[in-house]
C-alpha cells in the first residue's frame, strides 16, 4: 500500500458529536499549527440544532498559503459512532483513519488502501478521570495529544496554548495537559512510523493573524465610528453584534461615568432593527445592523425607505443557505440579487465583498464612509464560512490620521451662507448626491420632513409624475457616481494574449486562485478579476469587454453575480460561463479545477481553437 506522505500539506477531518466540547480541542489543534508558522484553514461544519447531531471540523494545512477547501481527506479522526462508516469511506486512498477503538470497527470496514489507527480513547479517559462531564471533554484533548506524535506537532506549543487559555484558572489547565500527555504517550508506544504526514515549523506567518470574519467586522464598525446597532439574533450574523458589543465594552467608555458610548438595541424583529438604524442615521449617528438571508427578506421594506429617502445605513449580511429557513449553518453566496435590488420598485444598493478578516475590517469601515457619501444603504456581503470560521489573514491596520467621510452635510454656517433656497433632494453638483442636514444643526433653517411616498426636490409630498421621474432619474445619476467611488477589483493578467477570464468574489477567492494556478502550471492561462464591490467600476467593465469567455465562479444555484453583471451593464450573457456550487459547503479547488477544464474543453471543441 502506498501511504500518503506529505510535509505541511494535508487535510484532516474530525468527526464529532455536536455539543461534546470537541470544538475547543479541534481549535487547539489548528491554533498549534498556526503558531508553528504554517498557514492553516479550519472549517467548522455543524448542525443547526443545539446538541446530539454529527459535526465535522476540517483543517487544511498548506505551507504555500492555499486557504480554500481543497477536496478530499488525507486523515480522518472519527469519534462519532453515528457517522463512523461514512467517515471511514471518505478517507483518500493511501490516507489514515484514526478512531476510538474502545468499540470495534463494523464488519464493513475492510479497506486495504488506508492505514487504520485505533486508540481506545473512551477507555483511556475513563481510567484517568473520575468526573463524567470532564471525561467527555478530555477525550477530545487525548486525541490531540496523539496527533502531536503522529504529525510531529511540537508538544510544547500545545501545552503553552492550554496554559494561556486557562491563565486565570490554572487548575483547569492541569487535567487538560494530563490528557494531552496520555494521548502522546499512547501514540509513542503504539504508533511507530504509522503516519507519513508531518508538520515542520516554517515561521511563514511572522506577520499574520488568525481570527473569524465576524469579529473583524464588528471591530471594523467600531473603528468606523458606529455608535448605534439595532439588531435581531440570527445565525450566522449574531456574533457580529456580539463582537461589536464586546469591543465597545472595552474601547467606548466614558472616562468619568464608565458608561459605554454606544446604543446596542435588540429589536423584536429584523424590520424593527433596521427601522432603529434608519432613525439613528437620519439623526446623524453612524448606525448599522447585521443579519442573514431571512433578515434581508424581512428588511426589504425599510431598505426601500432608506434608498428612497436617502438615509445612509450599513447592513452586514452574513449569508447562509436559503431560500426560506434553508440550512442555517451552511454557507452560500445566494443573497446577491435580494440585497442589490432589495425592496419593491426600482432600487439599487451598493454591495461590498470581503474575502478575509482583514477585508471584513477594512470594507466594513469603508461602508460607513460610502453610505454617508452616497446617502444610501451599503451592504457588506460576507458569508457563514468567512464569518464564523477562523482564517489566516494579514493584520488589521488602521491609519490614525484617517478622518470619517460624512459626505455632503451642511453646517449652520453653510446654511446661513446659502443664497438660494435649500432643497433636500436638489442636485446642485450634477452627481446625483444632494446636500443633507442633521436635525438641530440650525434653529430656523435646514429642517425638513419626508416620508416614503413621492417627494419633490424640497422634500414636500407630491404625486406629480414629473417630480417623481426627476427624482428617480437623479438616483440613477447617483448610481453612476457610486461606480467611481466603490473599491476597484483585483485583476491579474497571466497572459495578455489570453481571451479567457474568470470572475469571483468573497470566499470563492481562495479556491479559485488555487485552481487557476494549477491550470497555469499545466500551460493554460486564465486571467482573473476578484470583485470587491457592486456596481462594477469602469476597470471591471474593461476586463469583461477585453475577454471573449469568462467563467463566473460563485456559490449559488442561479448564477446571481452573472445576472447582476448582465442586468446592470448590458453585457452579452453568452460570454459569461457560470461555474456554481450550492451544496452549502465551501467550494473546493478540486471542483473548480474540474469545471474549468470541462468548460475549456467544450469551448475548444466548439470553436476548433486552442486553450
Amino acid at each position: 500500500m502506498n501511504r500518503i506522505e506529505r510535509v505541511n500539506d494535508f487535510v484532516i477531518r474530525f468527526a464529532n458529536v455536536n455539543g461534546s466540547g470537541s470544538a475547543s480541542a479541534n481549535n487547539l489543534f489548528a491554533q498549534a499549527i498556526f503558531r508553528m508558522g504554517i498557514p492553516v484553514s479550519p472549517k467548522n461544519i455543524f448542525p443547526s440544532n443545539i446538541q446530539g447531531l454529527p459535526t465535522w471540523y476540517e483543517v487544511r494545512v498548506n505551507e504555500k498559503g492555499y486557504l480554500g477547501r481543497r477536496g478530499g481527506y488525507d486523515m480522518v479522526v472519527a469519534v462519532n459512532g453515528q457517522t463512523l462508516l461514512k467517515d471511514y469511506n471518505e478517507v483518500a486512498s493511501g490516507g489514515y483513519f484514526f478512531y476510538d477503538s474502545t468499540r470495534v470497527l463494523p464488519d464493513e470496514c475492510q479497506r486495504t488502501d488506508i492505514t487504520v489507527l485505533g486508540m481506545p480513547l473512551t477507555e483511556l479517559c475513563n481510567e484517568a478521570f473520575e468526573n463524567p462531564k470532564l471525561r467527555q471533554l478530555l477525550k477530545n484533548i487525548i486525541y490531540v495529544g496523539a496527533l502531536s506524535h503522529l504529525l510531529d506537532i511540537e508538544f510544547s506549543v500545545l501545552t503553552d496554548s492550554i496554559q494561556r487559555q486557562f491563565k486565570k484558572k490554572p487548575k483547569l489547565a492541569e487535567p487538560n495537559i494530563q490528557a494531552l500527555e496520555i494521548g502522546l504517550n499512547y501514540a509513542r508506544e503504539h504508533f511507530t512510523d504509522s503516519c507519513r504526514l508531518s508538520v515542520v515549523r516554517r515561521d511563514l506567518l511572522t506577520d499574520a493573524i488568525i481570527m473569524d470574519g465576524n469579529s473583524a467586522t464588528g471591530l471594523g464598525a467600531l473603528y468606523a465610528g458606529a455608535t448605534v446597532a439595532g439588531w435581531y439574533p440570527i445565525t450566522p450574523s449574531t456574533s457580529v453584534i456580539e463582537a461589536f458589543e464586546r469591543f465597545a465594552g472595552r474601547y467606548r467608555i466614558e472616562d468619568e461615568t464608565g458608561r459605554r458610548k454606544v446604543a446596542i438595541i435588540q429589536a423584536e424583529d429584523e424590520l424593527a432593527a433596521l427601522g432603529m438604524v434608519i432613525g439613528a442615521a437620519w439623526n446623524g449617528a453612524r448606525s448599522f445592523t447585521a443579519t442573514s438571508g431571512p433578515g434581508i427578506s424581512l428588511m426589504s421594506e425599510f431598505l426601500g425607505l432608506a434608498y428612497f429617502s436617502e438615509v445612509p445605513v450599513v447592513l452586514i449580511d452574513v449569508q447562509r443557505t436559503g431560500p426560506s429557513t434553508g440550512m442555517p449553518t451552511r454557507t452560500q453566496q445566494s443573497d446577491l440579487i435580494a440585497a442589490a435590488y432589495a425592496s419593491h420598485g426600482d432600487t439599487r444598493n451598493v454591495l461590498l465583498f470581503p474575502c478575509d478578516p482583514a477585508e471584513c475590517f477594512e470594507l466594513t469601515a469603508q461602508a460607513f464612509d460610502l453610505a454617508e457619501r452616497l446617502q444610501t444603504p451599503v451592504l457588506v456581503m460576507t458569508d457563514l464560512d468567512l464569518g464564523m470560521n477562523d482564517h489566516v489573514s494579514r493584520p488589521l491596520v488602521w491609519d490614525d490620521k484617517r478622518r470619517y467621510d460624512r459626505g455632503k452635510v451642511l453646517s449652520a454656517e453653510q446654511l446661513d451662507a446659502l443664497e438660494t433656497r435649500w432643497g433636500r433632494y436638489l442636485d446642485i453638483d450634477g452627481d446625483g448626491i444632494c446636500y443633507r442636514t442633521i436635525p438641530g444643526t440650525h434653529p430656523t433653517q435646514g429642517a425638513y420632513f419626508t416620508r416614503g411616498t413621492s417627494h419633490d426636490e424640497y422634500a414636500a409630498y407630491t404625486e406629480d409624475s414629473g417630480a417623481y421621474e426627476r427624482n428617480m432619474i437623479r438616483l440613477l445619476t447617483k448610481w453612476d457616481t457610486a461606480k467611481t467611488m466603490v473599491p476597484e477589483p483585483h485583476i491579474t493578467i497571466r497572459d495578455p494574449q489570453s481571451k479567457v477570464g474568470a470572475i469571483f468574489f468573497g470566499t470563492t477567492t481562495h479556491s479559485a486562485y488555487e485552481a487557476i494556478n494549477r491550470l497555469e502550471e499545466e500551460g493554460t492561462a486564465i486571467n482573473t478579476m476578484r470583485l470587491l464591490s457592486f456596481p462594477l467600476t469602469a476597470t471591471a467593465l474593461d476586463f469583461i469587454n477585453s475577454h471573449d469567455m469568462i467563467f463566473v465562479i460563485e456559490q449559488n444555484r442561479d448564477s446571481q453575480l452573472k445576472t447582476l453583471i448582465v442586468t446592470d451593464n448590458g453585457i452579452l450573457p453568452n460570454k459569461l460561463v457560470p461555474l456554481t456550487n450550492f451544496d452549502g459547503m465551501p467550494i473546493t479547488a478540486d471542483y473548480i479545477t474540474e469545471k474549468l477544464e470541462a468548460g475549456l474543453a467544450v469551448s475548444t471543441t466548439t470553436t476548433g481553437g486552442s486553450k
